[in-house]
């Protein structure tokens, strides 16, 4: 199929069940997706945090429920109907559309879902107030959003709704094409899977890096890695149309 980026090789690392939709988009553009997970994520183990969280929520424990990925929600909705498929009495926030769309399917439509889909614009655009703010989060992920939430008044809850790991190696091919320095790009999605790559390939010099966020970006910078473009929205079809910038 012939499109604007017809022959242009683009590394996927996103985790695998989270790369067809890219995959899929980059191939109707003309482009040969390599796809090559530099993450592995995993559910959290039952009777842990994640279920006493949500029994708390159910008692009307937490007057916020924070969202910061689909898989967080993922992670929330696969417990919770487990241990308490009940209402959700508490207010619930979503970044970005496919958060929020998830939040929606799973729960109920989110109550603030802020214009940008940054963590930094969830922070500014949460309400002051007072009480238990619970956040079901990547183990991995940073501490700055309950800083925020803190600083506004509230007491951040965090629990791991799903887990984050290194994969051992790249696939062949996508380790052949690296070494044959045939890739044109690589995106990454998230820090964790800028840390993946490097650990297992290291900062190559020749594909253009193309980031869904500013987060993502920075840490592909202090990488080392020249980023050459970042997706504006934040979104899958974002990275799309930054890859179509990134290679002209």
């Amino acid at each position: 199929m012939t499109g604007p980026l017809e022959g242009r090789v683009v590394l996927v690392t996103r985790p695998a069940e989270q790369a067809e939709d890219l995959a899929a988009r980059l191939r109707a553009l003309g482009a040969d997706p390599l796809v090559a997970p530099t993450i592995r994520l995993s559910p959290p183990e039952a009777g842990g945090d994640l279920d006493a969280a949500i029994r708390g929520v159910a008692a009307g424990r937490y007057a916020w429920i924070v969202f910061t990925s689909a898989t967080g929600v993922t992670g929330w909705s696969e417990r919770a109907a487990a241990v308490a498929p009940a209402a959700v009495p508490a207010r619930l926030a979503a970044i970005g559309r496919t958060t929020a769309e998830a939040v929606r399917a799973a729960i109920r439509k989110p109550d603030l879902v802020p214009p940008a889909f940054t963590t930094a614009a969830l922070a500014e655009a949460f309400p002051r107030g007072s009480g238990a703010v619970l956040l079901p989060r990547a183990d991995l992920a940073t501490d700055e959003l309950e800083e925020a939430l803190r600083g506004k008044g509230w007491s951040p809850v965090r629990v791991d709704a799903y887990h984050v790991s290194l994969v051992e190696s790249l696939p062949a091919r996508a380790r052949r094409a690296l070494e044959e320095e045939r890739v044109d790009a690589i995106t990454f999605t998230s820090p964790s899977t800028v840390e993946g790559f490097v650990t297992l390939a290291g900062v190559p010099r020749r594909p253009s890096i193309v980031c869904i966020g500013p987060v993502t970006a920075e840490a592909a910078r202090g990488a080392g890695f020249d980023v050459a473009a970042v997706a504006d929205p934040h979104t899958t079809e974002g990275l799309v149309e930054a890859l179509g910038r990134a290679l002209g």
